[in-house]
């Protein structure tokens, strides 16, 4: 397995970085925090998912700033670092580490009007909406959380008595599952851990890249 980690695994100091960052987000701490971060959050994550590419492919470490163009809250520092894989547009895994520790996740986390269309389409569909309503609850049964954006009636021409109605809600579907702070969570052991729940939640990606890789034309 072709594997550049060059560090046994992501330290609890990233944990507490996090946490230090929450009471402290302005500038200041960060500039004179900025190489702890780099070798506490930013290398440790890179080498996770760089020991996780032969199997899924590269991932995109997210940039520690936020954008405040638009938001109220001005704090200029994300509050965990996360990293992607994508898989088919809007659809990925993911990785996260933050003040409450490890957080692996999967699934369609951005939406066009054209994939709601077609994710409606196939949920309402005998065969592929039973399956992914089995693959969702597989993942339930196994201690996987589902979240994702939701209406909160039925969609337009959908009935709400539909038998998956509640999987119609959803404008985007995305499972996670909270790793916290274990004991391998700074040994090379987080590699194994992290690439079991991306094999967990493959049948999910999988029937996203089979439904939702679409485009406007594609859904009248």
């Amino acid at each position: 397995m072709a594997q550049t980690q060059a560090l046994p695994g992501i330290p609890l100091d990233a944990v507490d970085f996090f946490t230090e960052l929450e009471y402290n987000n302005e500038r200041p701490w960060w500039t004179a925090q900025q190489d702890r971060w780099k070798r506490s959050v930013r290398d440790p994550m890179q080498a996770l998912c760089d020991g996780l590419s032969d199997e899924f492919g590269a991932a995109k470490l997210f940039r520690p700033h936020r954008d405040v163009r638009f938001s109220s809250d001005k704090s200029p520092y994300k509050v965990h670092q996360g990293a992607v894989v994508g898989t088919s547009p809007g659809v990925g895994l993911y990785v996260q580490v933050s003040r409450h520790g490890l957080m692996t996740g999967a699934g369609w986390y951005q939406s066009t009007p054209a994939q709601v269309a077609a994710f409606r389409e196939a949920v309402v569909d005998d065969d592929s909406g039973a399956e992914l309503e089995a693959i969702v609850a597989r993942l339930v049964d196994a201690g996987v959380a589902i979240g994702g954006d939701q209406l909160t009636s039925a969609p337009r021409g959908i009935a709400s008595d539909h038998p998956r109605i509640a999987l119609l809600r959803h404008r985007t579907l995305r499972a996670s599952r909270d790793q916290g702070t274990p004991d391998w969570l700074e040994e090379a052991a987080v590699i194994d851990h992290v690439r079991q729940d991306w094999r967990d939640y493959a049948p999910l990606i999988a029937w996203f890249g089979a439904h939702l890789d679409v485009d406007a034309s594609d859904v009248g």
